[in-house]
């Protein structure tokens, strides 16, 4: 069941009829809100970067005929970008199944937002008068759904490498102000076919997201019945709601059945409403009381006795059961890179955070661990001291001094903090980078009519802001138009991605 509540705002359409929603308790205002991902203090953003593409699909796309996967919005698809040779999933939503389309376009802006290892990605997005697509990252491995049916039940090790993913991903969201109200397995996908100890699993399908404020409870009701908190029956809820859906997601995980089961959806919810469960001895006889005790926490009727998501993150069984972060080399080039970035120009850097969001999960593996190793409280954000203090626990000699001011230079949106997307820009090698194809999907972002050149017009259609183009276009094309025609060619650009300056 799905009840849309003017208590609270949904972002996003709602899914086929069987789902119902969750809400949010308010987080205290010195908690760091979501950087609103535009042009901020010179700099830019992330969701700049991910393109409303207005050309047709079919022009920038080869899409394989065999679908992926098909729900009541429509079909996803394998597809290959033309000018890059980069593979991606296709998602296509019928309008006629949108139940309303301005909601949906609230779905994809929370998307934009999202910049997480373990959320799934967001490229581009285009349209026309029958459909909606939205071109992502492609996730080989299947659903989490599905491997829990093919395995019947996880180890203990197995379930907490992936509750740790799952919850520094909510973890993330909800120092976001995001929640996402409808965490099931069908939601997760793995990355690759790979054993669950080499894999990465990401959250998808924001239809139900909805971004909370603090001190306002939630109301809409929305989810799936063996997942949704009982607070979201009662039309009153807080972000904890998605801590309840978590509870449940380890159960099943653990056990291979849920802890609220029925034949009908009135009599597993008329169990969530009560609110108890119980551990059959038969299959639970094998399992630690740590894996059972963050259970019981995560599944307390009271929301203000349920554990948030940075408590259950540093709870005793996710810390020893779940893999520690890898003890990846860092080498001095990776600070050498982050003060290298610092003295690019602008539109070296707006480039080098497109590369970033373009390039695929095994492109950025080495990148992504250091990230995850640096990011000591698992928020999915790196302060200042943070990362100056990983990089001299791991024997970094030399750390500079004013790690604060070189990172002022990567803090691509002025939220005081590095972003997942600004530290990859910041550190990527620059044989990675210099591929050709991936400059071209660099080049192509910023040339939106597809004419070979980039103007300051474009420049301004990318950064949405006419004061800070005006300024950036401006520097931009008089470092980089060398022979001043007043606008930027492919070989152009190219030389100035060649370029190396001194920090």
């Amino acid at each position: 069941f799905i009840i849309d509540n003017p208590g609270c705002l949904p972002l996003g359409a709602g899914p086929p009829a069987q789902s119902a929603r969750p809400t949010g308790r308010e987080q205290p205002q010195s908690q760091r809100l979501l950087p609103k991902k535009e042009v901020a203090a010179g700099g830019v953003g992330h969701a700049q970067f991910i393109i409303d593409n207005p050309g047709k699909i079919q022009n920038f796309y080869d899409s394989d005929s065999k679908t992926l996967g098909v729900g009541s919005y429509g079909s996803v698809r394998k597809a290959k970008n033309k000018a890059t040779g980069m593979t991606r999933a296709i998602k296509t939503i019928a309008k006629s199944q949108l139940s309303s389309a301005e909601r949906f376009k609230q779905e994809i802006a929370i998307m934009k937002m999202m910049d997480h290892p373990h959320i799934i990605k967001l490229y581009e997005s285009f349209e026309d008068h029958r459909s909606i697509y939205l071109v992502m990252e492609l996730c080989s491995g299947g659903e989490l759904f599905d491997k829990i049916i093919e395995s019947g039940h996880f180890t203990e090790k197995e379930a907490a490498t992936l509750m740790q993913q799952i919850v520094k991903a909510i973890y993330y969201m909800h120092m976001n102000n995001i929640c996402h109200r409808d965490l099931k397995p069908e939601n997760f996908l793995f990355m690759t076919k790979d054993p669950i100890e080499k894999n990465s699993l990401k959250i998808i399908d924001f239809g139900l997201s909805c971004q909370f404020t603090a001190g306002k409870p939630m109301t809409t009701k929305a989810g799936t019945p063996y997942y949704v908190a009982p607070q979201v029956l009662q039309g009153k809820y807080d972000e904890l709601s998605d801590l309840w859906s978590i509870g449940v997601i380890m159960y099943v995980m653990l056990c291979g059945y849920p802890p609220f089961f029925g034949d009908t959806d009135a009599e597993v919810l008329s169990k969530v409403r009560l609110g108890k469960f119980s551990f059959v001895p038969a299959d639970w006889r094998n399992i630690s009381e740590d894996a059972r005790n963050l259970i019981r926490v995560l599944l307390k009727m009271t929301p203000s006795d349920r554990c948030t998501a940075e408590q259950a993150l540093n709870h005793e069984w996710i810390k020893h059961k779940a893999p520690k972060a890898k003890d990846v080399t860092i080498s001095g080039g990776l600070v050498a890179n982050l003060k290298g970035f610092r003295a690019e120009n602008k539109l070296k850097k707006a480039a080098l955070h497109v590369i970033a969001t373009q390039l695929n999960e095994a492109q950025i593996q080495g990148l992504r661990d250091v990230f995850v190793q640096l990011d000591k409280n698992g928020d999915g954000i790196l302060a200042a001291a943070e990362m100056k203090e990983g990089l001299e626990k791991v024997g970094l000699k030399d750390v500079p001094p004013d790690m604060q001011e070189i990172l002022k230079g990567v803090d691509a949106d002025a939220s005081g903090q590095i972003d997942y997307t600004e530290f990859l820009a910041a550190t990527l090698d620059r044989r990675m980078y210099l591929q050709k194809e991936t400059l071209w999907a660099a080049f192509r972002l910023f040339d939106r009519n597809g004419d070979g050149f980039i103007t300051q017009e474009e420049l301004r259609q990318v950064l949405k802001d006419d004061v800070v183009a005006e300024m950036f276009g401006a520097d931009a094309l008089a470092g980089v138009d060398t022979n001043g025609d007043g606008r930027i060619d492919f070989e152009e650009f190219a030389e100035m991605m060649h370029k190396t300056n001194d920090a």
